[in-house]
């Protein structure tokens, strides 16, 4: 089943008075990249927190974005009483060198010194407390951007069986128009002829007429490249119409690629006006179907 790479999930819990939010959103991507924003507090969880998405997703972009806000027990930062006493230490020794200026000590200045301000919590013990909650918040939000990716995914492959369709309906009318391609051919080659022997009262040898229209009908033989294309349509919707959730964006893109390949070949055979219209418009819609492609996983 069609899953897109475009989708938002989130998740959010307060365990022992500290709330934790888990935003996740995902873009078309090659391979699977990741972007995550961490508090600096659990920056560890990181590699994680990236095995647990993994177990979701197969390939896309991905941004996590992590927001936690602590109790008032945990917000409070602790004062190192040893690194104020230390700086005030050092601030003396220097007043008492510039003894006969005037040398104020603000106290308020000194808590953005490194290590006055300390975390009350201990970091560990933060990390220790986050770490199953974070991955489960994770798994939530990956589940809720997952079924939107799938609801999208529906719409794509409405559209790819649409696509296909039109394509399948070109194709078959120009399966039907080849073989009269070659009998005007043939018309029009022997009424052209006529006209410019009358004139010099020549004749043609009807073997040379014929010889000449076979070298035509060889060089304007499609009917191999209609066959590869509509076993490509097939293969395609049977992609498509897959009951699995394995990934198959790779896989179409490559069909797609083999369906624009014949495509091309039955364009420089073509030796008709009404082929060349409608392989126009096949090919135009394979291009949509690549773009569209491009967007599942």
């Amino acid at each position: 089943m069609i899953r897109s790479m475009t989708g938002f999930g989130d998740a959010a819990a307060e365990v022992n008075g500290t709330h934790y939010a888990v935003e996740l959103r995902s873009l078309n991507n090659r391979h699977f990249k990741v972007t995550i924003r961490l508090p600096d507090d659990v920056l560890g969880l990181e590699a994680e927190l990236e095995r647990a998405l993994r177990k979701q997703v197969n390939r896309g972009s991905f941004t996590l974005t992590v927001k936690m806000k602590l109790n008032a027990a945990g917000v409070v930062s602790r004062v190192n009483d040893d690194a104020v006493l230390t700086y005030l230490d050092h601030l003396e020794a220097i007043r008492r060198k510039v003894a006969d200026q005037s040398v104020n000590i603000d106290l308020t200045a000194l808590l953005a010194l490194p290590g006055v301000l300390q975390p009350a919590e201990d970091v560990e013990a933060v990390v220790e407390q986050a770490r199953p909650t974070l991955l489960g918040l994770v798994t939530q939000a990956a589940d809720k951007m997952n079924a939107m990716r799938l609801t999208e995914g529906k719409a794509l492959c409405a559209d790819l069986v649409k696509r296909c369709e039109v394509i399948r309906e070109h194709i078959d009318a120009i399966a039907g128009r080849a073989p009269l391609v070659v009998d005007e051919y043939h018309d029009r080659l022997r009424q052209r002829i006529d006209e410019l022997l009358a004139k010099a009262e020549l004749s043609v040898n009807q073997a040379d007429l014929i010889r000449e229209v076979a070298i035509f009908a060889d060089r304007s033989d499609i009917a191999e490249e209609l066959t590869r294309t509509a076993g490509h349509l097939d293969q395609f919707r049977q992609v498509v119409d897959a009951p699995d959730d394995e990934p198959c964006g790779r896989t179409l893109d490559f069909i797609a690629q083999e369906l624009l390949r014949e495509a091309n070949t039955i364009a420089s055979k073509s030796n008709d006006a009404e082929i060349s219209r409608r392989i126009v418009i096949v090919k135009s819609t394979i291009d949509r179907i690549k773009e569209q492609v491009q967007n599942v996983e």
